[in-house]
């Protein structure tokens, strides 16, 4: 047996993405360093799972638009929502709420309408300060929309007959000719 070149063989000699740093922003340099710090020293799930997030590509981080994060705050009053990631203006919005938010960046017009609400935007160095070990904050997500997402199926069960159903198939063209027969039409023995 070779080697399999195309494939680069086995995958040796990888540590954990989270041992180097690998973004040239020293901003988000320190920021980790104090997230682990914090992680270390306080023992708070809260701060792993921030230094974790800090680590991710900009992918993994998507951005957050202020109409979703006023609906995930909507009866959280006294509360800081914490995004790693960038929080952007929603034009459909009409009113923003008073919102406490905490994120590795605003968008210009999302900042005017936070501060205009009587909210406050905060940066994780600023948080640290105020809650170390996370207390009174909600930590938020924005949503993954990656194009390979829809090639993905859903959580497999035995309970679950629709895991792969509406999955996008990689398929070389979408004409005619192009996997349009056995398990793709009823007509042909059975639809997926």
């Amino acid at each position: 047996m070779g080697i399999d070149l195309k494939a680069g063989g086995r995958r040796t000699g990888h540590t954990s993405s989270m041992k180097v740093i690998k973004t040239a922003n020293p901003y988000n340099r320190l920021l980790i360093k104090l997230y682990k710090f914090l992680a270390r020293r306080t023992d708070s799930k809260f701060c792993e799972t921030i230094a974790k997030r800090l680590h991710m590509s900009r992918v993994n981080a998507p951005p957050m638009g202020l109409n979703r994060l006023a609906k995930y705050m909507s009866k959280k009053e006294n509360q800081t929502a914490v995004i790693v990631g960038k929080v952007t203006d929603d034009v459909r919005m009409l009113e923003c709420p008073k919102l406490s938010v905490c994120a590795l960046a605003f968008t210009e017009n999302a900042r005017k309408r936070i501060l205009a609400a009587g909210g406050e935007c905060l940066t994780f160095d600023q948080l640290a300060l105020k809650s170390p070990t996370g207390a009174n904050t909600v930590l938020l997500r924005g949503p993954q929309s990656r194009a390979a997402l829809a090639h993905f199926g859903k959580r497999t069960s035995v309970n679950n007959p629709h895991a792969y159903d509406g999955v996008k198939p990689y398929v070389r063209s979408k004409g005619r000719k192009f996997e349009k027969a056995r398990g793709r039409r009823k007509s042909r023995g059975f639809k997926v």
